[in-house]
């Protein structure tokens, strides 16, 4: 599982021209799913995601606040270009990705995951075409990476 994490002020995603989610402070996360992936990586990835202090206190420069400590908003977008080969010719591979059944499966039980903890999470539409504004604050962004076991 792969995960672009992107501290925002504000972040939307849009499907057919219509806004399909959208939120004010908080993070912006890609997400990429790969076949081997399980309840484990979605587990690891979502405590991770809540619980990462990269919000700092108001006036201070320090990073010391999770997204949970701040009640932000996450905006939650399925990306498998994240699993994109180039490493070959000049056209990306996509076999690292998880076949989009398993992957829209996944996606769904990560998204539930972080909607537990209470925070406003939204989403943009799963397989589509979507255009996606991120104002990102800082900027901070980072690569979160949690890969399963091959059966």
């Amino acid at each position: 599982m792969r995960v672009v994490l992107q501290r925002v002020k504000a972040s939307s995603v849009a499907v057919e021209g219509a806004i399909a989610g959208r939120i004010g402070r908080g993070l912006n996360l890609l997400v990429g799913i790969a076949p081997t992936d399980t309840e484990a990586e979605l587990d690891w990835m979502a405590r991770k995601v809540l619980s990462l202090r990269i919000f700092p206190t108001e006036g201070q420069d320090r990073w010391d606040r999770s997204i949970a400590d701040i009640q932000g908003e996450l905006l939650v977008v399925s990306q498998f270009t994240l699993y994109g080969d180039c490493r070959k010719g000049r056209r990306p591979s996509f076999d690292g990705a998880a076949p989009p059944d398993r992957a829209e499966a996944l996606f769904e039980r990560f998204v539930l995951k972080l909607r537990q903890s209470g925070l406003k999470v939204e989403t943009g539409r799963f397989g589509a075409a979507m255009q996606v504004a991120i104002d990102n604050d800082g900027p901070v962004t980072l690569l979160l990476e949690k890969e399963g076991s091959p059966s």
